[in-house]
Formats: C-alpha cells, structure tokens, sequence
C-alpha cells in the first residue's frame, strides 16, 4: 500500500511539473514608444535682434568729359559699425529626403550706423561715409538637425543707403577744412547670400533664437561729385562699388498657423 502511495505521490509531481511547463507565461511584446513631439517650423514670425556689420569700397574717380577720364587708380576703403532689425516672414515644413525640411521667404529691416572714411586721391581729399539703413528680401531653406534645430541658407534681394559726405582736406596743415564739395545721399542694388541656425526655446512656446551671416554685393554706381553752394556738378564723378558681410542675431516669435506640434519620430 505504501509502494501504491508513493507511485501515485511521484506520478503526481510529474505531472504537475509538466503542467507547469506547458503553462509557461509567453513572452509580452513591448509596447512601441510614443511619438516624440516636435515642433511646428509651419507659420509666420516677426523678429527683432541686431548685429554687426562691415563693408568694403572699391572707388575711382573719372573726368565725366567728353570723354569720360580715369584720374585715379582704384582706391579701396571700409567702415565697421552696429545695426538693429526688425523681420517678418513665413515658413512650412515638409518631409523630405533624409528628414524633415523647412521652406520660407523673409523681409527684414537694419536701421544701422556703418561708418568708414573714404580717400578721393584726385581732390587730395577725405569723407567720411555711413551706412544708415538697409533692407532685404529673399527666401531660404533648411534642414531640421534635430526636432528643435534648423540650419539653412538663405539668399535674396537687398538695398542699402549711404548718406552724403562732405569734402575736407586730406593734407595741410590745417587738416579738415571743407573743400566746398560733396557727394549727395544714394542707395545701392544688390544680392546676399546667408547661412544660419535658427532654434526653438524651450522655456516659452513659439520662441526662437536665429543667428545668421551674410555676404552682399551691391552693383557698381557713378556717383556725381557736387559743389555745396549749387548742388551741380564740379566736373567729376566718382565710380563706387561696395561688398558688406554682417553676423545677425535675432529673437523670433513664431504664429504656428500649421496646428499644434507634430508628432513625427527622428
């Protein structure tokens, strides 16, 4: 009887091992990760920040005849100084070839005070000469590095306004006594191109920080040299062409009438 026990205890206990194992707990599939949030590049945005700026000056001065006259070798000249900004501008963002791109045109405004001396060899005389406003507009593109971090390049059309210098001796002594002649205010035609960063702060929803560089080329202009007492002509014209490259900073408030963020993964 005991021998019957103990074979029905021990058939018992196999049994309710392989139960067991029959009855293992299959593995969970784990749950995919949600979807990151990212932030909408689609909308519009004003800006303001400032920067600093410089620009070079490739001058001659010409007989304006007949005929027209070279009287001096190319004389080359810059200023340095600061500038605000205002912009306003629209982008949208799409899904493209490794990731996701932003696409958007742009204006923007620099109230700025540029200033630089020019030389005129032919008058033995010197000006000084300011950039004092300029602005630009043109479109850009970019690749989003991260949810939160654009790169792009940036390109487009800009105008600058250089105001009227005045005349003094370059050599004396004295020095800077008014010669009595001028060159009037004008405004220059030209292109940029850009390069920046533009990246959305965490801390207040819809704010950007930007920064960019720009190169511009504005077209060569014959510029008439004047006499103060009658604004005509002394007979002498002076051909101008300028470069300009400035480093720009900006804050950015973006109306994101694309909706709310996206949800995409990177």
């Amino acid at each position: 009887m005991k021998k019957l026990a103990l074979a029905l205890a021990a058939t018992a206990a196999f049994a309710g091992q392989a139960m067991a194992a029959d009855m293992a707990a299959r593995p969970y599939a784990k749950a995919p990760p949600p979807p990151v949030a990212v932030t909408n590049w689609t909308g519009c945005y004003i800006g303001g920040g400032g920067g600093y700026g410089l620009w070079n000056q490739e001058n001659t001065t010409f007989f304006d005849g007949p005929p027209r006259t070279q009287f001096s070798d190319v004389v080359t000249s810059g200023g340095r100084g600061w500038f605000g900004t205002v912009q306003g501008g629209c982008d949208y963002q799409f899904a493209g070839p490794f990731g996701n791109w932003v696409v958007g045109a742009f204006a923007d405004y620099d109230f700025a005070d540029i200033n630089g001396r020019h030389a005129a060899p032919v008058f033995a005389a010197v000006a000084t000469e300011k950039l004092s406003s300029q602005w630009a507009v043109g479109g850009r593109i970019g690749w989003l590095v991260t949810p939160s971090l654009l790169t792009y390049f940036s390109g487009g059309y800009t105008e600058a306004t250089f105001d009227r210098q005045n005349y003094t001796n370059l050599f004396g002594p004295p020095f800077n006594i008014p010669l009595g002649i001028y060159t009037g205010s004008r405004t220059y035609h030209g292109w940029f191109l850009g390069a920046g960063d533009e990246y959305a702060l965490s801390f207040l929803p819809g704010l950007f920080w930007k920064t960019e560089y720009r190169f511009t080329s504005f077209d060569s202009r014959d510029v008439p040299v004047l006499f103060n007492t009658t604004g005509l002509s002394n007979g002498f014209l002076e051909r101008t062409h300028f470069h300009e490259q400035s480093i720009r900073s900006e804050l950015v408030y973006r109306f994101n009438w694309g909706g709310a963020p996206i949800a995409a993964r990177y």
